[in-house]
């Protein structure tokens, strides 16, 4: 198969093959941070937050910003230097305490009473708030995202494409009627890119293409 999918843009599956019922647990995640297993983290930030800052921005400062699984993302660091203020949500304590430790910043720990086990770690800035608690449920995560924005809230969502009868994940094959699903009946989606990401790792998985999807939601009023 071309690598490029297809002409007309991403090729869907209806047969998601090898992933049906399969999901991450978060003792897989755990275990992917604890070995250092974390080739999907980016040193130099994520190459579509940068292109596509402006259009998440709009033009305006000071903006409350919210990474969902998180990880130790550099753009939080970045993003919180141009005076908007983080908040991110990880499972992994590991991977919080990791993205402080390697930007140098002092940071405060309290737990979360309305979440059992839950804590905060905070910059001493106050900028920046990293929540330890799980959001990992598909459906759940989507209505978590959709009841967290408001009127003129955008929303930079990456998803991947590839045959799932070849790979059984992850990351996961999500396809556009999925997205569609889960937030079509809230929010306006735009495509705004996919660019082929096709690499030795994806050749190492019996893969012959992989796209990476980049949609823009905004919060139909």
């Amino acid at each position: 198969m071309d690598r490029s999918a297809d002409a007309a843009g991403v090729l869907e599956h209806s047969d998601v093959g090898a992933q049906k019922n399969r999901v991450v647990t978060e003792e897989e995640w755990l275990q992917k941070w604890e070995m250092h297993n974390i080739g999907f983290h980016k040193e130099q930030g994520h190459p579509f937050l940068q292109k596509y800052l402006d259009v998440l921005l709009s033009g305006r400062s000071g903006l409350r910003i919210f990474f969902p699984l998180c990880g130790k993302a550099v753009d939080m660091k970045w993003l919180a230097d141009m005076g908007h203020c983080v908040v991110g949500v990880e499972v992994s304590e590991q991977a919080l305490k990791e993205f402080f430790a390697e930007h140098s910043l002092p940071y405060s720990e309290e737990p979360v009473p309305e979440i059992p086990g839950a804590k905060k770690l905070q910059s001493t800035s106050g900028n920046i708030s990293l929540y330890c608690c799980s959001i990992y449920d598909l459906s759940s995560y989507a209505s978590l995202m959709i009841s967290l924005m408001e009127e003129n809230s955008s929303y930079l969502l990456v998803t991947v494409s590839y045959d799932p009868n070849k790979h059984k994940g992850p990351p996961f094959y999500v396809p556009e009627s999925e997205i569609k699903s889960l937030f079509g009946s809230h929010c306006e989606i735009k495509r705004l890119e996919e660019v082929d990401d096709f690499s030795e790792r994806p050749r190492q998985w019996g893969l012959d293409y992989f796209l990476k999807v980049l949609y823009l939601l905004k919060l139909v009023s």
